[in-house]
């Protein structure tokens, strides 16, 4: 059966890989009103996965832990920590850094670098941080998924390319219109942690064969229509080069898994 990733807006994604096993990464769900999908909505998950500690990535992980008691989550250690603290039982939360691999739920998922932050505080002031993963999840025979997190462009993503082949790419482009700035004392983001010249580089030195743009809650913003056309152009030019799949909150791409 084909991959399928549904787009939940911000860099929440539901992936359904070609063996049937069903993923959501960066869950932020029931406070992000461009999701169609809320915990309550959620009939199984096989795995769930986090970014980073950032309240728009970690989201509702703790509620969905709840609500699966066998549900594992591979995270960073900080998340981890944060999680047990809340209360979650540490042998369901895998904390592994960039570069280790690991098989969960019949899914292999390689943490990767991400050149940004992680960090949360609780209410008693109590402070959890570590480094933001980027996922490269083994999704099907043939196609695999590169989660960028919220990285910023950094050149070591042309090494991640050529070690791992990434064929489709949620990619961190802008900010969303409804944005979060505020809860870390910036009244407006100017760009995101990549613009979207920066993302069609990143796209490039990836290798991808699609490229989905995320981070954002509506595709008609203007960095996310240039950075569509950014790569239209790189097609133009050569056929081989990465395709832009531009969704919007709730819409599902399929990728066969005899994707090259």
């Amino acid at each position: 059966m084909p991959v399928s990733i549904r787009f939940l807006g911000t860099a929440a994604f539901e992936i359904v890989t070609a063996g049937g096993k069903r993923l959501l990464i960066d869950p932020y769900l029931d406070e992000n009103p461009a999701s169609p999908l809320k915990v309550a909505d959620l009939e199984y998950l096989d795995l769930l996965l986090v970014t980073h500690a950032a309240i728009d990535h970690l989201g509702d992980a703790e509620a969905i832990l709840r609500r699966f008691p066998e549900l594992v989550l591979i995270c960073g250690a900080d998340v981890r920590g944060y999680l047990m603290y809340r209360g979650i039982d540490g042998d369901r939360l895998r904390a592994i850094p960039w570069g280790m691999t690991i098989e969960e739920a019949g899914v292999r998922v390689r943490p990767v670098e991400s050149r940004h932050w992680s960090y949360i505080q609780t209410e008693d002031m109590r402070a959890f941080s570590s480094v933001p993963l980027g996922f490269i999840i083994h999704a099907g025979a043939g196609v695999r998924v590169y989660h960028a997190g919220d990285t910023a462009i950094f050149g070591d993503m042309k090494l991640l390319g050529e070690l791992y082949e990434p064929t489709v790419g949620l990619i961190n482009v802008g900010v969303p219109r409804s944005h979060r700035g505020l809860a870390h004392g910036v009244p407006e983001y100017l760009t995101g942690e990549m613009d979207a010249k920066e993302a069609a580089m990143a796209c490039r030195w990836l290798g991808l064969r699609y490229a989905i743009p995320c981070h954002h809650d509506d595709p008609t913003l203007p960095e996310i229509v240039r950075f569509r056309g950014l790569l239209d152009a790189g097609r133009r030019a050569d056929p081989s080069a990465p395709e832009a799949v531009v969704l919007r909150p709730g819409e599902v791409f399929s990728v066969g898994s005899d994707a090259v």
